[in-house]
């Protein structure tokens, strides 16, 4: 597997910014710790705001990742999301400049749930609930197609680099406009025992394939609780919080039920799916996710928020880390779980190249 990576998130924006404050000293930081203790040689940095994407794309590409540049308009129409996509391309090319085999763009992600119009409903929730409805009638295929048709020729437009798509794994494809085959693939209890032969279409292609997204959240049974997708925070309490004035009243906290802490479990299962991804031949995989702002750790099981987080460290509400200083996380059993992992399994010294 010559890309060994992991997803850090600037800025992705649905309902609210997962990551509200961006300080580059702390994203200089982190990128430092992604290359230096959890042995990635790639990143995949995802966001909404340009800015932001091509300050953390530099400092990675400073720090000696190569980037997989993820920019997403969420939940927008197909031609604002393409005229968006045409400015992005002109950011991942200044980056290409700076390293020209070490920069890779996502034209989109998952764009039949997360762009308006390939399917109906103007919110994901609609979305998801007309594909649970219709996909056997393969309605969406052709204008996911026509979408991605003109995503790439506004990539194509701005950047002369390689480009990939981080599909759904249930998406139907027309691979042959891109360089590397992306799918973002979590492995639950549901597709446990078909996770690789998901894959052969992908492989099919003959292709260079990179699982793009895959990760585990931290309570016990996450990988059968069918909550892999939306977590269980409670999501009305963490929008409220942001609301001024009121958000003082709100603390986030998670959903009804018993959720209990296992940072064990997460590791053992990324890990385990890591060594799947390696002996299946896929050319590289992201974990996600280094870190989620919002998820914050607490010692009372109804507000620790990161028990449905995804991340590989844990939030701090307060206070900074004691192994990484000035950090506003610390590790938990899956960074280094993952960190073992790679360096174990490092062919390359440094990032991939072409």
């Amino acid at each position: 597997m010559r890309r060994q990576g992991v997803s850090y998130d600037v800025g992705r924006v649905l309902g609210l910014n997962w990551r509200p404050t961006f300080d580059p000293r702390v994203v200089r930081g982190e990128l430092t710790a992604i290359r230096d203790d959890l042995h990635c040689n790639t990143v995949r940095i995802c966001g909404r705001d340009l800015g932001r994407l091509s300050a953390a794309g530099r400092m990675a590409l400073d720090v000696g990742l190569e980037v997989l540049l993820s920019p997403e308009l969420w939940n927008k129409g197909q031609r604002a999301t393409v005229d968006y996509l045409r400015r992005a391309a002109r950011v991942a090319e200044d980056l290409r400049a700076q390293a020209p085999d070490r920069v890779v763009l996502s034209v989109a992600s998952e764009a039949t749930l997360f762009t308006r119009g390939i399917v109906p409903g103007r919110t994901l929730i609609q979305r998801l609930a007309y594909l649970f409805r219709n996909f056997d009638s393969g309605k969406h295929v052709a204008p996911l197609r026509a979408f991605l048709h003109e995503a790439v020729s506004a990539a194509r437009a701005g950047f002369v680099g390689p480009l990939t798509y981080a599909s759904l794994i249930f998406e139907d494809v027309d691979w042959s406009a891109f360089d590397l085959v992306g799918a973002d693939h979590y492995r639950d209890a549901r597709v446990k025992d078909r996770y690789v032969d998901m894959l052969n279409p992908l492989f099919a292609t003959g292709k260079p394939v990179v699982i793009t997204e895959f990760g585990m959240r931290t309570y016990r049974d996450a990988d059968t609780s069918g909550a892999l997708g939306f977590g269980v925070t409670d999501a009305r309490s963490l929008v409220l919080h942001r609301v001024p004035l009121l958000g003082r009243f709100i603390r986030p906290h998670l959903k009804r039920g018993e959720h209990v802490r296992d940072e064990a479990r997460q590791a053992h299962e990324i890990v385990e799916t890591l060594a799947i991804l390696e002996a299946a031949g896929v050319d590289g995989a992201y974990v996600c996710t280094f870190v989620e702002p919002l998820s914050t750790y607490d010692d009372d099981p109804h507000y620790d928020l990161d028990m449905s987080s995804l991340g590989l460290v844990r939030m701090l509400g307060h206070g900074t880390s004691t192994t990484h200083p000035g950090m506003p996380w610390e590790p938990k059993a899956s960074f280094r779980a993952v960190a073992e992992f790679y360096a174990a399994h490092s062919e390359l010294s440094g990032p991939p190249e072409g």
